[in-house]
């Protein structure tokens, strides 16, 4: 049987995995001087192209519990054993693959293009009571392995249990799969189609050799080169309706969200303009009893006071700034390049670009620091290089350890290691110093429209649903709600073997939150300083960020109900990095909300007079 006729019998999400590709040639070529700089090597250039007899190339890559995809392994970790051939050109991975724990073996099995070739074994493999224990643990847990021919991957099961027996059931026969056919289309010098059937079933059992054996064949497809990943997608799933229904609902909570701001400003505000504007001898006797002015004109000489913890405000506004600006260069690149279909290079997409973009953080962080009158300008852009990637690195070798134990693939070499830490002292500390100092030169000084009191202002009390706190869980809930269709999607494609593909989908609903959040965070800071509660910058902050506690515990809900994934490597890499998602989307959401909110806040203030 095929691995698709087995995954297809699985009530688990259907299983697609990321497919190998190589970029277009503009991101190879940026990708590669990064690389290039900081000591790492990309994968070695291939053009697709074969001789008739000419060599192909099969890879082994990982195997692992089916339901587990991040707990994956060397594929001769399991006992298994290679073809005749012994010498081929090694395989050179790039930082992408080398984190997404990549680890690309040669089988030893001879292969020439065009060339069938009869069943023949290449190895065989005498059973002792170890290697039994070890292939039923790997039958029992659902174990498959992944391959790569030209890039195209393939997929195998190692065993199969005996009729009528399940996984939980104890005892019974345990068979592996020793044959392997391969079937390639070819579309005139180019293979364009793989595809990997498994047969001859053997009992396990201890003492007995079992032979393995392979099987090529050849047969010429109409499938376009640029074509051959099409196979690997799932249009069903990803174009569904209830994605395109997720969307227009998103769109109509931002119309009712415009409308809303619109309505605050040009009614209520207006209202307040004129209730401010009017003389004091059109005031009736109330007004004049408890006094002409109320509201968020009352704290006037306050709302531009600095924040408290200026430093690290300032320091995550520039974070928030460059992860926003990262978030749509990937996005782009992604629709120009098509990145899925690349092994590993969406990864060092991310990568190169938040390090190419450091200067953004430097310079709107810095410059927020200087306008709110920071003195300690290098201990914030040392802060601002690193307070990202030290919690992102932080998480990342945490669970490394895990890997190591248990001798993982997703194990982070220590070269790899040096890699990163050497793209972050030369690549990110200097951009970063760099767009520090030139938003301390070109962002000026601090233009506000009303002075600051020398004294504080005492805040009054409020009604509880108008304490910063309230106002800050609140504020994330909208744009949960804009996005959480979306983020479905993605935690399928990345947990449950889906591709992603529709990034034009991905850029929609970005476009979408930024409305959702900047106009929820206008609302709540309206609210907060109507009631003479001038702390509007940390929460318009915290506001937009909330929805990162609301991405965590659908993170939870998804664990739980979506996926069947089990042990602690597993757990602990899916919530870490889960953890790694909702702190960033929050940095980014609460800079956006800050940014609306800091022009909302200067835009009415500017338009009321002030004694």
């Amino acid at each position: 049987p095929t691995f698709r006729d087995w995954r297809d019998r699985q009530p688990a999400a259907r299983c697609s995995a990321p497919v190998p590709h190589r970029a277009d040639s503009m991101m190879r070529a940026l990708l590669l001087c990064l690389l290039l700089a900081t000591g790492a090597v990309l994968a070695d250039e291939h053009e697709h192209m074969y001789e008739n007899k000419e060599e192909i190339v099969l890879w082994m890559n990982t195997v692992g519990p089916y339901h587990n995809r991040q707990e994956t392994y060397r594929f001769f970790t399991l006992p298994f054993c290679k073809g005749p051939v012994k010498f081929i050109s090694h395989h050179h991975e790039s930082i992408g693959e080398a984190l997404q724990g990549v680890e690309l073996e040669f089988s030893g099995l001879e292969m020439k293009f065009k060339e069938d070739k009869a069943k023949t074994e290449f190895c065989s493999i005498y059973i002792d009571d170890e290697m039994r224990k070890t292939l039923e643990y790997a039958v029992k847990n659902h174990y498959w392995y992944q391959m790569y021919v030209d890039d195209l991957p393939a997929w195998a099961l190692v065993g199969d249990f005996g009729e009528g027996r399940g996984e939980h059931d104890e005892g019974g026969d345990v068979y592996i799969w020793t044959h392997k056919k391969f079937d390639f289309g070819v579309n005139d010098n180019q293979i364009v189609d793989v595809n990997v059937t498994t047969g001859n079933r053997v009992k396990l059992a201890t003492g007995v050799t079992i032979h393995f054996t392979y099987q090529v064949s050849w047969k010429p497809s109409s499938i376009p080169f640029e074509d051959r990943f099409d196979k690997y997608l799932d249009p069903t799933f990803f174009q569904h309706r209830i994605h395109w229904f997720s969307i227009f609902n998103s769109f109509m909570m931002v119309i009712f969200l415009v409308g809303l701001v619109a309505m605050i400003l040009m009614r209520t505000l207006r209202k307040d303009y004129a209730r401010y504007g009017r003389e004091d001898d059109t005031l009736d006797d109330i007004e004049r009893d408890i006094g002409e002015e109320y509201g968020w004109k009352q704290v006037h000489g306050d709302v531009f006071r600095p924040p408290p913890n200026l430093m690290w405000f300032s320091t995550v506004i520039g974070v928030g700034y460059q992860l926003a600006v990262s978030a749509i260069a990937v996005i782009l690149i992604a629709i120009a390049g098509e990145l899925y279909t690349s092994r590993g290079s969406l990864l060092t997409t991310i990568i190169f670009v938040y390090a190419a973009t450091s200067p953004v953080c430097g310079f709107f962080g810095g410059g927020l620091y200087l306008r709110q009158g920071g003195k300690e300008w290098i201990k914030q852009t040392a802060l601002s290089a690193a307070l990202f990637p030290a919690f992102v690195c932080g998480i990342a070798f945490a669970i490394n350890f895990i890997a190591i134990y248990y001798h993982a693939s997703r194990a982070i070499p220590f070269t790899t290691m040096l890699v990163v830490v050497a793209i972050w002292v030369f690549v990110i500390v200097p951009l970063t110093l760099v767009g520090a100092v030139l938003g301390r030169n070109l962002t000026g000084t601090a233009d506000n429209p009303c002075r600051v009191n020398p004294l504080p202002r005492p805040i009054p009390e409020k009604k509880w649903f108008m304490e910063p706190a309230v106002i800050v869980l609140l504020g994330g809930i909208l744009p949960f709600g804009s996005i959480f269709i979306e983020m479905y999607f993605i935690f399928t494609s990345f947990w449950a073997y889906k591709i992603y593909y529709v990034f034009g989908f991905m850029l929609l609903v970005f476009l979408i939150l930024v409305v959702v959040v900047v106009c929820v965070v206008i609302v709540c800071t309206y609210f907060l300083l109507n009631a003479e509660d001038y702390r509007w910058q940390w929460t318009s902050f915290l506001a937009g960020a909330s929805i990162s506690v609301y991405i965590y515990l659908y993170s939870i809900y998804y664990f739980v109900f979506k996926t069947k994934m089990y042990g602690a490597f597993q757990t602990s890499f899916y919530f870490g990095y889960m953890l790694i998602l909702s702190a960033g989307v929050g940095v980014l959401c609460g800079t956006l909300g800050y940014i609306g909110a800091n022009v909302f806040v200067r835009q009415i203030y500017r338009n009321v007079k002030i004694d």
